[in-house]
Formats: structure tokens, sequence, C-alpha cells
């Protein structure tokens, strides 16, 4: 499992002085960007492929305070990958100090073209990179019936009932 470790900071507090839900956020995205950084999709290699990653849901659930104090960590793991790379699904959970489990995290996502604007597969040898990280006991291989499992349909304001 790939742990990130976070010193709580001023400004990732809410007015409840307790970490923020956008902190929570802020703090799987930075350990996710790490962990495939490591595995070669850093920066350079976006612009070069003119792709990246876009999230199509997270869900968090929230089992414990965090208040500030001593480092948190923040786990990465591959719940799920497509046969081409295209879609993932990835799972972060944090732990306190003493190991114990105070929030999970479930996130769907993809791969997109950045010149099409279009989900896109991964080529083989990125495929083998991802590949490459960490995996959930229970991770499967995804189908796009997968990304839908949560599927809804916007709702424009002049549509709306009320």
């Amino acid at each position: 499992m790939y742990l990130k470790e976070f010193q709580i900071r001023w400004n990732d507090l809410d007015a409840n002085r307790h970490l923020a839900n956008s902190t929570y956020v802020n703090y799987m995205s930075h350990t996710r960007m790490s962990r495939l950084i490591d595995l070669g999709f850093d920066h350079q290699w976006m612009m070069e492929h003119q792709i990246g990653p876009v999230v199509f849901y997270e869900h968090i659930y929230y089992f414990k305070e965090v208040l500030p104090g001593p480092p948190i960590r923040v786990s990465f793991e591959v719940k799920g990958l497509s046969e081409d790379g295209m879609f993932f699904e990835f799972q972060h959970n944090f732990y306190d100090h003493k190991g114990r489990n105070i929030a999970h995290c479930e996130l769907m996502g993809g791969w997109i073209d950045l010149k099409t604007r279009k989900l896109t597969a991964l080529d083989p040898k990125w495929f083998n990179n991802l590949d490459l990280a960490e995996k959930t006991k229970d991770f499967r291989i995804l189908t796009k019936e997968d990304t839908r499992k949560f599927a809804r349909k916007p709702i424009d304001l002049e549509s709306s009932d009320d």
C-alpha cells in the first residue's frame, strides 16, 4: 500500500476547526498524483501525450473527526482498471498517527485526450506502468458499465419544475 503523510496546517481546517472536506479531496489528489508521478505519469508525460486523468465521482466516508495535531497518512491503491486502461477506480484510506482508519474514499475516473476532449485508452506501455501500482484485495477488471454505477442525468434550471 502506498502511503503519504500530511501535517495538518491551519488553512486545512474549516469553521469547526477540524479537517475541511476540501482538504480531504486535496490530500487524496496529492497522494494520487505523487504515486502516478512515481509510475511515470508526470506533467511532462501528460504534455507530451496530451492526456490527463479525469474524475467521474468521489465517495468519501468519514469515520472520525480529524483535529490539528499529529500527522495523518493517506493511502493509494488501485481498485479496478479496464482492460485498455481507459477507466480506473482508486481507493484512498486516511489513518491517524495510531494507524486507525478515519476516512475512506472510492473514486472512479478515466483518461481524457486533451485535444479531442474524449475519453481515451492508454498505450499498452503506459497501461503496464499503471498496472504496477498497488492493488486492493478486491481488485477487478472494469467495464464501461461499471462507470455508470452511479449515473445521474443533468437537470437544467430551465427544465426544473421548481
